[in-house]
């Protein structure tokens, strides 16, 4: 997904909520969760201060795609319960924000990813899926994530991604890069072609056991 350079529409804070949360393995944190008026796409996305992330000179940022199979349910067959749980604990450590996007599937939607499984499972990795099925291999836009964080007062932030893209996408929407860094390797028997797929196929860095 490519972004067009020009300026970025400005969003704000609607709503402000302090919420406890636990894992389902016990550890847990107090989190600001954050709504905003005036995002371009409409949707419902949310940001999570974790930690003390109004002290963050430079704030750490997961931009987290939806994924309701792997954040709700535990799936194996992505790693993105995994990284939204490392990435909790990992932003409370230093301070920053937790972007939660409403973005299943890479963009495609909840049931358009299940007809990609069903596609996957004849033989098709996860980008081969989306384009049988007509759609890109990722239609993930991130401007509502520029606008959110420059409704945080976050222009300027380290980000935990494994995706070149999330940061090429921040960058042309004027959000300042500092540092990527990436994720922890989530890697399952169920996973591991997937993530194989996000290497070859997107750049994604992750050290994937050969």
């Amino acid at each position: 997904m490519s972004v067009d350079a020009s300026p970025v529409p400005a969003a704000g804070i609607r709503t402000k909520v302090r919420v406890p949360l636990r894992f389902p393995d016990g550890w847990g944190t107090t989190v600001d969760v954050f709504t905003f008026t005036g995002l371009a796409d409409g949707k419902e996305h949310i940001a999570l201060g974790v930690g003390d992330y109004d002290q963050a000179g430079v704030p750490l940022v997961r931009p987290h795609s939806e994924c309701l199979t792997g954040d709700v349910f535990g799936s194996e067959r992505c790693d993105c319960g995994p990284q939204l749980r490392e990435a909790v604990e990992r932003i409370a450590a230093v301070g920053g924000y937790l972007l939660y996007l409403r973005q299943e599937g890479r963009g495609i939607g909840l049931y358009a990813k299940l007809d990609a499984y069903a596609l996957q499972d004849q033989g098709l990795d996860t980008y081969e899926a989306n384009r049988a099925l007509g759609r890109a291999d990722d239609e993930r836009d991130y401007t509502a994530a520029a606008q959110m964080l420059t409704a945080l007062g976050a222009g300027e932030i380290t980000l935990l991604s494994n995706n070149p893209d999330k940061a090429k996408q921040l960058g042309a929407l004027g959000i300042t890069v500092r540092e990527q860094v990436p994720t922890g390797v989530h890697v399952s028997a169920a996973n591991v072609r997937y993530l194989r797929a996000k290497v070859e196929h997107t750049g994604h860095t992750l050290a994937l056991p050969a």
